[in-house]
């Protein structure tokens, strides 16, 4: 059975084991660094001390996949929006894992006062930016050869919904 709940710093290596192949592997973050376990632990503590929510999805104690939000970009004028990652284990794709961890984090981010929630997806990610128009997310930008991975330039996709009225 599914259940959503809290990340620990003790989730930092199934986390990083979900993760890193992603990193590794894949164009859906630009980032070509893997993370350690200690940085995800760290990034667990600080973003849940910051009243932002990172959350792991199981099923009968395995873990599926994550997510967490942090501010869109910093300063005060952005403290209302925020951006979300989601990373689902490949066999958990198209289960309900995701759209539950983007439901409870969408929640969490409301409960908290947040006007909007963004996601910056790769151009080429065609399945999660059909996901996001599924899940309400309007596309509000493109831009063109913003990432650069494995050689090549990545188109980066702005997507967002608002959690509170305008």
């Amino acid at each position: 059975m599914l259940e959503i709940r809290n990340a620990t710093a003790a989730d930092a290596g199934q986390i990083a084991a979900i993760w890193n192949p992603i990193i590794r592997d894949t164009v859906i973050t630009f980032n070509p660094v893997a993370r350690s376990e200690g940085e995800i632990a760290q990034m667990i503590t600080t973003r849940q001390r910051e009243g932002r929510a990172f959350l792991i999805a199981e099923d009968a104690g395995q873990p599926l996949g994550f997510a967490s939000y942090d501010q869109f970009r910093p300063g005060l004028g952005n403290a209302r929006s925020m951006e979300h990652t989601i990373n689902l284990a490949p066999a958990a794709r198209g289960q309900g894992a995701g759209r539950a961890l983007l439901l409870a984090i969408e929640e969490h981010a409301t409960r908290a006062g947040h006007h909007l929630m963004v996601a910056a997806i790769t151009g080429t990610n065609d399945g999660s930016i059909r996901f996001h128009e599924r899940m309400g997310y309007l596309h509000v930008g493109r831009m063109p050869q913003i990432g650069w991975k494995f050689g090549a330039y990545h188109d980066l996709v702005l997507m967002q919904k608002f959690l509170s009225p305008g």
